[in-house]
């Protein structure tokens, strides 16, 4: 079992589609989360609060018996469910402490991101979070960048929480530039004394049209290592091994796109190698900062 002094206690997931999640990766890990774990809607957010429905549409479509329904843009917090309990949320005074299996601990949020009203929206979770006495949040997202598919997917994690930092030997994001719904959650959780860290996933650029499964593994490999959760990889592990092998084939039939790629990997490889030097290092690094702002 892994020891996790600062998130000895309640934890909650978050990841929102849109601008944060780059090839659906953030928000397909949570959506494995909760295929997993035993769970309950606990509370979602107004949509007349916080989205503009011209910039995110509600969609209609049949329910089980036919009819035609609205289904509109929103956020749901999910608690984790008492054993023995169906349906009903996690008791206040439960004690809660990590364990190997930690599935009675997790809390997960997904939705929308929110268009509007960001402020209010940090404030409204920040009130709920406190209310069911979660003491730590781990923040998903995934971006594009110049990374080759046929490497391991890069994984940047991060604090602005320095027992966080010392504890799981992570950096401080030094980015500068514009932001999604998860940096001002972020700041809003650690001004309200709840410790916070962020795990991103850097997704090919090139593929950006499709999901990528390969990225959703990624994040969840150090998602558990934080949250304690061993969460089961079902057909994940076959579709990520297929989503490379169909990014491959195109590649294949574009010389352009074989010998961008190809430049990609020598990178890839020069930065991943043993004899990369400290210099090496923190240049690839600050190009990959430059390369990720630029695409903000």
């Amino acid at each position: 079992m892994t020891e996790n002094r600062v998130f000895d206690g309640r934890i909650l997931v978050v990841a929102f589609e849109g601008w944060n999640d780059a090839g659906e990766a953030a928000s397909s890990t949570v959506r494995a989360l909760l295929d997993q774990l035993d769970v309950v809607a606990l509370a979602s957010f107004d949509s007349e609060n916080y989205y503009d429905f011209q910039q995110v549409r509600p969609v209609v479509g049949f329910d089980d018996e036919g009819r035609r329904v609205l289904t509109w843009p929103t956020t749901v917090l999910y608690s984790p469910l008492m054993p023995g309990q169906a349906g009903a949320p996690l008791a206040a005074d439960a004690e809660m402490k990590l364990t190997g299996d930690n599935t009675a601990n997790v809390y997960l949020m997904l939705g929308q991101e929110p268009t509007k009203n960001w402020q209010s929206f940090a404030s409204e979770v920040i009130d709920l979070a406190h209310a069911a006495d979660i003491s730590g949040i781990v923040f998903l997202g995934a971006l594009l960048a110049e990374v080759p598919h046929s490497r391991p997917i890069p994984i940047f994690i991060s604090s602005e929480n320095q027992a966080v930092r010392a504890q799981f030997d992570v950096e401080r994001s030094s980015y500068e530039g514009p932001v999604g719904i998860l940096s001002v959650l972020a700041d809003a959780a650690e001004r309200a004394g709840i410790a916070t860290m962020s795990i991103w996933a850097s997704v090919p650029h090139y593929v950006h049209h499709a999901p990528s499964p390969k990225a959703t593994l990624a994040l969840i490999d150090r998602l558990e290592e934080v949250i304690d959760v061993t969460v089961p990889r079902t057909t994940l592990l076959s579709d990520a091994a297929e989503w490379e092998s169909s990014v491959q084939s195109l590649a294949e039939d574009d010389d352009e796109m074989a010998s961008y790629i190809e430049s990609l990997e020598r990178s890839r490889d020069t930065f991943d190698s043993p004899e990369a030097s400290g210099e090496a290092l923190a240049q690839e690094f600050e190009r990959f900062l430059r390369d990720t702002d630029d695409k903000a």
